[in-house]
């Protein structure tokens, strides 16, 4: 059976290198807001541990709705397999589910013959709850939370060194500010930059990105960053313009948004109870020191206050964006206002 390694429950990495040892668990409950892990554990579940014979009779998946029967779930669970030493039931969309609750009582004595993985995406279940007590018991419960934007660049490195692929610094950033914590669609875009690297180059660079993902090497959040920080008010106003006469693919809300995060951290930043590099790091749970060089070059050129009242204006900007006392500015008015607001 396997266990888990750490007081907050496996990792990913813990339930892969368990089940590739041929340490199996009867029931596995993957739930959280990320997705993209819960897919990839089921998917390595379903593909690793029955040979391609075996898989016929005894790989089966569910998807859930709000019509669908626990009691058959159970009853599918129940079933030996044919021919096989274990059988696999996939069971989808777990949270739409009205009755979850009623699989504590196959819970309490589950067939070993039988691998049963409970998918709940976009939330959790309530650890409290006796199921999840009992499938903890016998199995593994696995939460799947958001990435932090500061580990996102540790995730596109650990993704593109299994495929042999580099990327540099100024293309992992694009990335990062563009896509985002979406980790299904970053995974998505980097294999799709993994084709398309030319023949004699194993290593992404922002001319890839920009000719085959649309992000602008120029003209894009990271840049856009950059120049804030940096108070490279040409710049800035430069590309806060190419944004507004763009807005399909550079809406507001997404610049509105990755501001307030960057000034959010600033301000946790004068907040860090050893105001050192690596007191900082750890702090914000940064991965890494050039992510660090951001956040030091910012609290030198805006102040604690002038951080406060930066996020102040930008949540008065996303207000007024959505329609509060907005009176006859457009969208493009506001964000100048902001930018101006910002560096001055």
């Amino acid at each position: 059976m396997a266990k888990q390694t750490t007081a907050a429950g496996p990792t990913h990495r813990d339930i892969v290198n368990n089940i590739r040892n041929g340490n199996y668990a009867p029931i596995y409950l993957l739930m959280g807001e990320e997705s993209y892990y819960i897919d990839r554990i089921s998917e390595f579940i379903a593909d690793n541990i029955l040979t391609e014979e075996e898989k016929g009779f005894n790989l089966m998946t569910v998807y859930c709705t709000r019509e669908t029967n626990v009691a058959d779930i159970v009853n599918s669970a129940k079933r030996y397999p044919m021919m096989s030493k274990y059988q696999i039931l996939i069971v989808k969309e777990c949270q739409n589910l009205l009755k979850f609750d009623d699989l504590q009582f196959y819970a309490q004595q589950p067939l070993e013959t039988t691998i049963l993985v409970l998918c709940y995406k976009n939330g959790t279940v309530d650890r409290r709850k006796k199921t999840v007590a009992l499938i903890n018991k016998v199995g593994v419960v696995y939460e799947s939370q958001k990435l932090k934007e500061g580990m996102l660049p540790t995730f596109i490195d650990d993704y593109l060194r299994r495929k042999s692929v580099t990327i540099d610094d100024r293309a992992r950033m694009m990335l990062v500010e563009n896509i985002g914590s979406d980790l299904n669609r970053m995974a998505s875009e980097l294999d799709k930059l993994c084709i398309t690297l030319p023949a004699d180059s194993q290593r992404i660079t922002p001319e890839l990105i920009e000719r085959n993902i649309g992000i602008s090497k120029e003209f894009n959040q990271w840049e856009f960053r950059n120049a804030i920080i940096s108070k490279d008010v040409l710049k800035a106003n430069r590309i806060i313009n190419y944004f507004v006469e763009n807005p399909k693919n550079n809406p507001p809300v997404m610049t509105i948004s990755m501001l307030f995060n960057f000034f959010a951290n600033v301000m946790q930043a004068y907040y860090s109870p050893v105001q050192t590099e690596q007191g900082i790091m750890q702090h914000l749970e940064l991965r890494s020191s050039w992510q660090f060089r951001d956040y030091q070059t910012a609290m030198r050129n805006f102040s604690a206050l002038k951080t406060m009242q930066i996020i102040g204006k930008l949540r008065e900007t996303d207000a007024r964006l959505k329609g509060v006392a907005k009176g006859n500015a457009t969208d493009a008015d506001l964000m100048r206002e902001l930018v101006y607001f910002i560096l001055h």
